[in-house]
């Protein structure tokens, strides 16, 4: 009898995480869904992680565990899940979240409807007169995103891809924390995005999620603005030269604020000083950074 091939796979990454991993589990067996693999890549967990996942792998052929030789780190670990997905989907679940039932169904229909779409994304702020799912060309993704700062801002349980479209791309790069911010500007450059539905998905917030480590360490804040600012530069980038210059102008807006409020005002003045001088920000730069972020003038960008 020939094997079916699942439609989607559903990527679940693992570090210690046998304490939350087997309602992230369930919640993907209880799927209304049912053409799907679920495969749980563990990244040399030191606690139960592997064990309650096998126990799960003896009792349903659809989920597969794998364990790493060394630690990859997270984004490098949901490359290397992605190798051994089947589906035309791929579906990250982290360890520590859960999807509804309708979840997995939603997002498949999304998918399905715009095949030239390269991945979706949960969306937050879908005007009252369009309708999910919503297809999103390049050029206004960027617009919405770099000058309204909205839309391409979901972490990867958000999202669903084609996995034809994330071979491209070849996958995330690997940077930590801010691997998916890249991945949505990378991806969004190249391919149409689905607008689906929010409440798809639970994300769970405790003390050891990663968002966390990166939030304490001020990673984000050092590192997202060169994220944005690559997307921009970039060969690819669908915007004007014109839309360019005011986006980067507010960039340079926006992370100066967050220079002033999470370093100069929290008396981190020397790290404060030294992030400046290390953008190459003017005193006239600073002065500017406290006017409000100007926008093109036509505003129909926003029409679906």
């Amino acid at each position: 009898m020939k094997e079916e091939i699942p439609l989607v796979s559903v990527l679940m990454t693992a570090y210690n995480r046998e304490k939350y991993i087997t309602e992230a589990i369930e919640s993907v067996l209880a799927s209304s869904y049912p053409n799907f693999e679920l495969i749980i890549c563990d990244d040399c967990s030191s606690d139960d992680t592997v064990a309650v996942s096998r126990k799960y792998e003896a009792a349903d052929d659809r989920v597969k565990v794998y364990i790493n030789d060394q630690n990859l780190g997270d984004y490098k670990n949901r490359n290397h899940a992605a190798t051994f997905a089947k589906g035309k989907y791929i579906k990250y679940l982290d360890s520590d979240d859960m999807i509804y039932p309708w979840g997995l169904e939603a997002m498949v229909y999304c998918m399905e409807k715009f095949p030239e779409a390269g991945f979706g994304l949960m969306s937050y702020g879908l005007p009252r007169d369009a309708v999910y799912p919503l297809l999103v060309q390049p050029a206004q993704a960027f617009k919405y995103f770099y000058l309204k700062f909205a839309l391409i801002a979901m972490g990867p349980t958000g999202a669903i891809f084609r996995k034809e479209a994330f071979d491209v791309v070849n996958g995330f790069s690997g940077k930590p924390y801010v691997g998916d911010s890249e991945m949505w500007i990378k991806m969004g450059s190249k391919y149409p995005l689905v607008r689906m539905p929010l409440d798809l998905v639970w994300w769970r917030e405790h003390e050891g999620q990663q968002i966390n480590e990166g939030r304490k360490n001020d990673y984000y804040l050092e590192n997202q603005y060169s994220i944005y600012v690559d997307g921009l530069k970039d060969a690819g980038c669908p915007l004007s030269e014109v839309e360019k210059k005011i986006a980067l102008n507010n960039l340079e807006n926006v992370r100066i604020r967050n220079i002033i409020s999470g370093y100069l005002l929290k008396f981190k003045i020397k790290r404060g000083l030294f992030l400046l001088k290390q953008s190459n920000f003017s005193m006239l730069d600073l002065w500017k950074a406290f006017r409000k972020n100007s926008y093109p003038e036509q505003t129909n960008f926003l029409k679906w």
